[in-house]
């Protein structure tokens, strides 16, 4: 008896209690001290260890190498998720609430892929406005089965292979043997990563063959996998759907309005097969009375319930181009709660008397039981009402008055909702066009019309009126909310746009509310295109929360998502509090306050995962569709502006792709963030946001999904040694002298998280966009307009574009290039060296660590060190160089020392002046630019001729020096070399009388060709 009350004494304290012992320690501590402090027997240690484990997977604290355990928020440690972008820069998202992201250097991420659980160890100094931090430990990997492309075999059942994901530097060696389908080269294969063999490889095991990556199923089939998209329902689920009835029993009718002798019709895109949605209008005196009936699935769905769960872990429904996962059963998306027409369907009404101005009057909201009497498509709704097709008027004649209602209430709402400053972005979606095979043969812009806006307009509506209605009942739900733009991105729109026409409609002060009379103003003029863009950009992210905050893309004070319960389960926690407001039966218990703050993270934690893996897929089609038509031109708009490059969207297909800066060998280009604007030091030629430019597709890569641009046509750059119109009034003698680095202090800086600065802008609900995504299965995004979302006008993410590279590979050296010898006259002062020295340190550190562009561009090597162009050697040639690396010479000599070979600290300005003649720098009679122009005339890779860049003259091929010479002056080259060889012994005591003739007979030669390349 005695032992077993000494057994029942010992208690283990729970995590909580675990993690405040921590917290009171303030030190770290091992497990004995531990037992000591709690008091526990030797036997309950391996049970204490347990328990310190599950706190090690949760990330409240960590092991240290000492054996002991440290409390993460005390050891300055972060718990969070990975996020990587293409170029592989990383951020830890913290799980604590209010902390900003942590940049994380690709350096630093140790063995951490995107999306896993990490603890981040923060690092004096910051990124930007973020803290920099480095990976300690991988708490849990994110994916565990991973989507990966066949590099080669490597024996019989054994295959190397990448990731498919572009944001995971990784490599798998796959085993395949309990596979039975055969990979090949470039086929796709799902894996489950093991241990890891060696930096940057894994083992893994092959669980399935995807197929070939140019099929539009199989990437879908990856995006889900890389997304963790739901696909199969869990048995459970399936049992409960089963058990439903096909039709509303007697028993379901009971107690409902009956409401089938009304004329509801639904009005969806033409491929969609779930209807939610369906609407009656009458007109009553001078005003009109909606009626919106929206399918009763909260009748159906349990609280708690197997297919609650499993909707609630979904959160809403996934489109891709050729499937649907949705977040219910297709016996009750497809079946039960679709308002099919002619059939009876259970829904919940929400009724609204409007006046004739479209001010809302009373509303009512009941359990009814309706029947639609047709299944419209917003084509036709367009082709009978707006454009007055007879032959489509004549096929919807039963429903015609009841659309004509519908036409006119909705441009009373829509005229209302205008007046108290909704947003309305008119921003082109894409469509991507299949045939029967499922290829994919265009990518064109989705039509949008008022036979969307009609539908939209009185799903708004509703939504405000449930949302009034459960806010003075003080019912708990979910609000859709959507904060104010940030103020620093309104002021630099506002300063952005107070450099165009637009200014006059611009007010004295940046503010949220002057954004719509600015949306106006722009609209139908060449600034349309920027404003939208910009303006989207400013937006920030709509959510759910259990807290009333009001929504400023619509304007509204009030706001809530009613009208989808199929697809969206925010929408069902809505439906369900009416029914309890209203008396009705819920069939099971309300999420508490805590509860419903859990469920809000988890469904907007969700929706950005729908909406990434929505955007994915649209990606990887582009690029697919794309990489067939390499070498075609393209006319486009810029769309996007980042400080290595600007993306360009496509008039005849709706894509994009990206001209980089390191395509541009016309000039050096710095980037003003605060002009949204590219422009050329020495050209001024500028690229800003709504240009228009010709493009051609220079490349695609599928693994990595790029799409990279080379300007065409005419706004092709002319390349290194193309001749350059002079600008008017610009003398030549003013470029020795010139300030190159003058104006570049406002574009060098690194710029913000992309062009619009920061994740998660611009997902604002904007009404008038439009109502559906992916191929309208089931209406996409719905009444609150594209999904509330497009943080893609220079597209989100853009992936590799956020957050910017800076300094454009290699920019900081620029200066130092030199454009030209720039005459040896005016050598550099002793400050300016130095300068030039710590950028080219600088550019050099930079570039060399990898996250400043995704491609980055091999650095030109600077001045100092540049191979000397003129006489020195034959026309053309280049010292040898190391693989990898640009040439190297000895410091430059100045053209006095070539000649006499006197010291310069001595004799420099006596011997410039004895070349006299020879060595002038004016245009007329420029020996020295001329062999400028023939010896150097094929720079090293990637680097522009300093010749034509100091002159303005075209930088001439060997070939193209030779044509133009005549007479003794063809000779030219093969003296020049000997020219050299005078020059050297000159140099020495000027002894031997017969090279000093040759030396002669060589600067004649020179002269004779200088005449005969100006002739």
């Amino acid at each position: 008896m005695t032992k077993k009350k000494r057994d029942e004494s010992y208690v283990l304290p729970d995590a909580n209690d675990l993690a405040t012992l921590f917290r009171e320690a303030h030190r770290p501590l091992k497990i004995d001290a531990l037992m000591r402090m709690l008091g526990l027997h030797r036997r309950m240690k391996k049970e204490l260890e347990d328990r310190l484990d599950d706190l090690v997977r949760q990330g409240r604290i960590i092991r240290l190498r000492g054996g002991a355990w440290g409390l993460v928020e005390q050891l300055r440690l972060v718990t969070g998720t990975l996020s990587i972008q293409r170029s592989g820069m990383g951020f830890v998202l913290p799980e604590e609430k209010g902390r900003d992201d942590i940049y994380v250097h690709p350096y630093q991420m140790g063995d951490a892929w995107h999306g896993d659980k990490v603890v981040v160890a923060l690092l004096p100094g910051r990124h930007g406005k973020n803290p920099e931090g480095r990976i300690v430990r991988v708490l849990e990997r994110g994916r565990k089965e991973i989507p990966a492309r066949v590099v080669r075999r490597m024996g019989r059942h054994s295959l190397l292979c990448r990731a498919a994901d572009p944001r995971m530097a990784v490599s798998f060696v796959v085993d395949m043997s309990a596979v039975e389908e055969k990979a090949e080269k470039g086929d796709l294969v799902v894996a489950a990563p093991g241990e890891k063999v060696e930096d940057g490889l894994w083992a893994a095991t092959g669980l399935a063959v995807l197929g070939a990556d140019d099929n539009v199923l199989v990437q879908e089939r990856l995006v889900k996998i890389n997304h963790d998209v739901p696909t199969d329902f869990p048995p459970e689920v399936l049992e409960e759907a089963r058990d439903l009835p096909a039709v509303p029993s007697r028993d379901d009718m009971e107690g409902r309005i009956d409401l089938r002798h009304l004329e509801f019709v639904t009005i969806d895109g033409a491929k969609a097969r779930d209807f939610d949605d369906a609407v009656y209008v009458e007109e009553q005196g001078t005003g009109y009375r909606l009626w919106v009936a929206i399918a009763d699935v909260a009748h159906y769905v349990r609280p708690g319930s197997a297919m609650d769960r499993e909707a609630q872990a979904r959160s809403n429904s996934y489109y891709f181009p050729q499937s649907v996962e949705p977040m219910l059963p297709e016996a009750l998306s497809n079946g039960l709660c679709s308002l099919n027409p002619r059939v009876p369907r259970l829904a919940m009404v929400a009724e609204t008397f409007f006046y004739a101005d479209g001010t809302p009057g009373r509303s009512k909201f009941y359990a009814a039981i309706i029947e639609s009497k047709a299944r419209l498509t917003y084509g036709q709704v367009n082709r009978a009402i707006i454009e007055k097709d007879e032959k489509e008027r004549r096929l919807l004649t039963p429903v015609l008055p009841l659309l004509e209602r519908a036409e006119a209430l909705a441009r009373l709402l829509n005229a209302k909702r205008s007046e108290r400053g909704s947003l309305d972005f008119d921003l082109p979606e894409p469509e991507v066009i299949f045939n029967i095979y499922g290829e994919t043969v265009d990518i064109g812009r989705k039509v949008r019309h008022f036979g969307h806006q009609i539908i939209e307009e009185f799903m708004i509506a509703a939504n405000e009126a449930v949302a009034r209605f459960l806010t003075e009942k003080n019912a708990r739900f979910l609000y859709r909310v959507h904060p104010e733009p940030d103020t620093e991105k309104l002021e630099g729109l506002f300063k952005v746009l107070a450099r165009t026409s637009l200014a006059q409609h611009l007010p004295g002060k940046a503010s949220a509310k002057a954004l719509q009379g600015v949306l106006q103003a722009a609209k139908g003029t060449d600034q349309e295109f920027v404003v939208n863009r910009m303006a989207l950009r400013t937006m920030m992210q709509a959510r759910y929360a259990p807290d009333h905050e009001g929504h400023f893309g619509l304007a509204s004070e009030c706001y809530c998502h009613f009208t989808s319960p199929i697809r969206r389960y925010a929408d069902l926690i809505v439906h369900r509090a009416l029914r309890r407001t209203l008396g009705l039966p819920v069939n099971g218990p309300l999420p508490g306050e805590r509860a419903l703050l859990s469920i809000a993270d988890t469904l907007n934690t969700n929706e950005r995962v729908a909406m990434e893996a929505e955007r994915e897929i649209l990606k990887r089609i582009t690029v697919l569709f794309l990489s067939e038509r390499v070498g075609e031109e393209f006319t486009g708009v810029i769309s996007g502006i980042i400080d290595f490059g600007f993306f360009v969207e496509f008039n005849e297909v709706m894509a994009e792709g990206m001209v980089r800066l390191s395509s541009l060998d016309d000039d050096y280009y710095g980037y003003l963030p605060e002009r949204q604007e590219l422009v050329g030091e020495r050209t001024g030629r500028s690229f800003r946001l709504g240009q228009t430019v010709t493009v051609r597709l220079a490349e695609v890569n599928v693994a990595r999904l790029e799409v990279n641009l080379a300007l065409a046509g005419p706004d092709a750059v002319a390349s290194t040694g193309a001749k350059k119109p002079r600008p008017a009034g610009r003398d030549r003698t003013d470029r020795a002298g010139r300030d190159w680095n003058a104006g570049r202090a406002s574009g060098e800086g690194r710029g913000g998280r992309g062009a619009g600065g920061g994740r998660g802008y611009g997902r604002g609900e904007e009404p008038g966009a439009k109502r559906g995504s992916g191929n309208d299965a089931g209406r996409g995004s719905g009444d609150d307009a594209k999904r509330d979302s497009r943080d893609e006008a220079g597209r989100g993410t853009r992936d590799d574009a956020g957050r910017g590279t800076r300094d454009d590979a290699g920019r900081g050296t620029r200066d130092a290039i030199g454009r030209g010898d720039r005459a040896a006259a005016t050598a550099p002062s002793a400050a300016a060296q130095a300068d030039r020295t710590s950028r080219k340190a600088r550019a050099r550190s930079t570039t060399d660590a990898g996250w400043d562009d995704p491609m980055p561009t091999e650095l030109p090597e600077p001045f100092e060190n540049a191979p000397r162009k003129g006489r020195g050697g034959k026309a053309g040639s280049r010292p040898a160089a190391r693989k990898g690396t640009a040439p190297k010479t000895a410091a430059p000599k100045s053209a006095a020392q070539k000649i006499a070979g006197q010291k310069a600290s001595a004799q420099k300005t006596s011997a410039a002046k004895n070349a006299g003649d020879e060595k002038t720098a004016t245009p007329g009679n420029s020996t020295r630019a001329k062999e400028g122009t023939a010896g150097n005339a094929k720079p090293d890779k990637g680097k522009a001729s300093t010749k034509g860049k100091t002159s303005g003259q075209p930088a001439k091929s060997d070939k193209g020096a030779a044509s133009e010479k005549s007479g003794t002056a063809k000779a030219a080259p093969k003296k020049t070399g000997d020219a050299k060889t005078a020059k050297a012994r000159a140099s020495t005591s000027g002894r031997d009388k017969q090279d000093q003739t040759k030396t002669a007979k060589a600067r004649k030669a020179g002269k004779n060709r200088d005449t005969g390349g100006e002739a």
